[in-house]
């Protein structure tokens, strides 16, 4: 079983940026499907971006591309989410989450996920 804290979320004006951490409990996160997801006020959580535990494809929703980055440091077993050119649309608490049976065509659904972060509060406004 693995655990994930998330940081990194706060306050930030429109057209600024933010770094979110999600770090895992156990060695093998590596071997974890991981996945960023968000909820904003009053509504769904949603898929943001998502990569298998091997190999160097990342999925991202439409909404997203060109403006968020997620990467991974295996050694430090955490994933990022740097997010550029943020929107006040963009407010939400996100969320990482890990699972280690996933396909790809699953990767976005939350549903799918059994290990979740607490979540952590991103604000966008001026």
């Amino acid at each position: 079983q693995v655990q994930l804290v998330e940081s990194g979320g706060g306050l930030v004006p429109p057209g600024g940026s933010l770094r979110l951490f999600c770090i895992a409990s156990l060695q093998t996160f590596i071997a974890y499907h991981k996945g960023w997801f968000r909820q904003p006020p009053r509504s769904v959580r949603v898929f943001v971006a998502a990569m298998k535990g091997t190999g160097s494809s990342t999925y991202y929703a439409n909404s997203v591309k060109g403006r968020f980055t997620m990467a991974r440091d295996n050694a430090q077993n955490t994933v990022y989410l740097h997010m550029n050119s943020l929107k006040p649309e963009d407010t939400a608490v996100y969320y990482c989450a890990a699972d280690r049976n996933l396909i790809t065509s699953t990767l976005g659904n939350p549903s799918e996920y059994d290990y979740w972060g607490q979540g952590t509060q991103v604000t966008v406004s001026s």
